[in-house]
């Protein structure tokens, strides 16, 4: 669906290593020296999802399609970054074609692997991450200002409209406050300018404290002051050791359950960044279930019949005349789509009903 999340973060914080264990392939080059990463890495990345296992168990299809999210691996921001330090233009332009941005925070000491500041501080760090994007979005904003005062002066009604909005927001993110905190985000002069700036910090934002394996069990003081600083701003903070989700990149389900038993964890830190990021970029899954393929479609959350028919093919919207749906739980329940039929669970819904997550489809359309 052309979403994207992007991982952002100082120098030397554990981005790239996150970013090898998401893709679950040592493609993007790790080391200990900062701007290690230049070129932004890109990956498809399956999300996880039990309930295709349990349907598979049932239908026993040849394949299996998960969903996916793209995930981007942006080199280091450093102090500066929107002034151009350590190539930070280039840097901050590649964060501003994502949609939500992942926060890789340092939240562990180790002598042996330099940190950019000299010193373990996840609230300064986030600090300079956040300073840097609420500059760059102050030079694009200020910029959008003075070539609305222009077009304003040719009266140009819709420029008028942008640049009341925008003289606001200019003031309000000068103040220190990040453009996902302005109330005036639905209006349609603010709609239109951001779809052409893609303000850096009206984005999502997520946090991944990255932490050593005794950080894992129970929060450390870094991970704890991390929460208390987000919990203020409403931010998800998701716990991870990179170092150990890298090295499970090659067990199987079983060694990955055993070996996270062992350090106290239930669920896998790049499996929570992969649901909490589908859910922060509105999206859900709806299923198809046949011999040949079981398979997860993406589509965005309160997604009419016809809309999602469409993410199939374009021809099954242009013809589309209803949907026979079967709700998750039933088809498991009674054991696969002829038992729910049997048991009355299969509906048809028409051209206005609003996809539930989980909904196993089938659509009938005549082109």
């Amino acid at each position: 669906m052309g979403l994207s999340i992007g991982l952002v973060g100082l120098p030397n914080v554990g981005k790239s290593t996150t970013f090898n264990a998401l893709t679950k392939a040592q493609n993007a080059q790790s080391a200990n020296y900062p701007f290690c990463t230049i070129e932004p890495n890109k990956a498809i990345v399956p999300v996880p999802d039990k309930r295709l296992d349990e349907l598979a168990k049932i239908v026993n299809p040849e394949r299996v399609q998960y969903s996916t999210l793209d995930f981007v691996d942006i080199a280091g921001l450093v102090k500066g970054a929107s002034k151009g330090e350590g190539l930070g233009n280039k840097f901050l332009s590649n964060i501003r074609e994502t949609e939500v941005i992942l926060h890789i925070v340092r939240c562990f000491e180790d002598p042996n692997i330099v940190h950019v500041e000299g010193t373990i501080d996840p609230l300064r760090d986030v600090e300079i991450i956040e300073q840097e994007l609420l500059f760059a979005d102050l030079d694009a904003i200020q910029k959008r200002v003075d070539s609305l005062k222009k077009k304003a002066r040719g009266n140009d009604k819709s420029a008028k409209a942008q640049l009341v909005i925008a003289e606001e927001l200019l003031d309000f993110v000068a103040d220190g406050n990040p453009v996902s905190s302005y109330d005036k985000k639905d209006d349609d002069a603010f709609l239109a300018m951001n779809r052409d700036l893609r303000l850096l910090t009206s984005k999502e934002i997520m946090y991944g404290a990255n932490v050593d394996e005794d950080g894992l069990a129970e929060d450390n003081k870094f991970v704890q002051d991390l929460k208390e600083y987000a919990k203020k701003r409403d931010y998800e903070v998701i716990k991870l050791c990179a170092k150990v989700e890298e090295d499970m990149v090659d067990f199987d389900e079983d060694e990955k359950a055993e070996m996270l038993e062992d350090l106290g964890v239930d669920e896998s830190g790049l499996d929570q960044i992969i649901h909490k990021g589908f859910d922060k970029l509105g999206l859900m899954s709806y299923f198809t279930a046949g011999v040949k393929e079981v398979r997860a479609w993406t589509i965005r959350q309160n997604t009419t019949a016809p809309k999602a028919a469409a993410v199939i093919h374009n021809d099954f919207e242009k013809g589309f005349i209803r949907a026979e749906v079967i709700s998750y739980n039933d088809f498991i329940k009674y054991g696969g789509e002829q038992g729910a039929k049997e048991a009355g669970k299969n509906r048809l819904e028409g051209k206005e009903y609003i996809v539930q997550d989980g909904d196993i489809m089938h659509f009938r359309f005549n082109v």
